[in-house]
């Protein structure tokens, strides 16, 4: 299953995880998203979000480590894929149908959010 992380891009952005090339994605407290963050498998998609101003898709990347042994604090490695071509604004995601039963629509302050393979798809373009 594809997921989306959301960042601050002061705070860590996809630049960030380009340069680093992998990075261990943590910082994240509520308990859907972290339940999420544990749910993760090995070679899973991910679409990076960059929020505060931008609020848009910038990057994708790739789990390449989950060790949730301890499911309040899943420790999830990533690994920069690729920078997205077509950066799809939040706007952009409310208006496409296929995020109507979205948790990135329907509870917008959520940091890991599983998508489809639709959902992915588009995004990725």
């Amino acid at each position: 299953m594809p997921y989306l992380l959301k960042t601050e891009p002061g705070t860590y952005s996809v630049d960030d995880l380009e340069r680093e090339g992998e990075t261990q994605w943590d910082g994240v407290s509520n308990p859907v998203a972290v339940r999420n963050l544990a749910g993760m498998q090995r070679g899973e998609m991910l679409v990076i979000y960059h929020t505060g101003d931008e609020k848009r898709t910038v990057g994708l990347a790739k789990v390449v480590q989950v060790n949730a042994s301890d499911p309040k604090q899943p420790q999830v490695r990533i690994k920069f894929v690729k920078k997205t071509k077509t950066p799809r604004t939040l706007g952009e995601i409310k208006a496409n149908r296929i995020f109507a039963d979205s948790l990135l629509v329907r509870q917008g302050r959520l940091s890991v959010v599983p998508l489809t393979e639709a959902q992915y798809a588009w995004l990725a373009e």
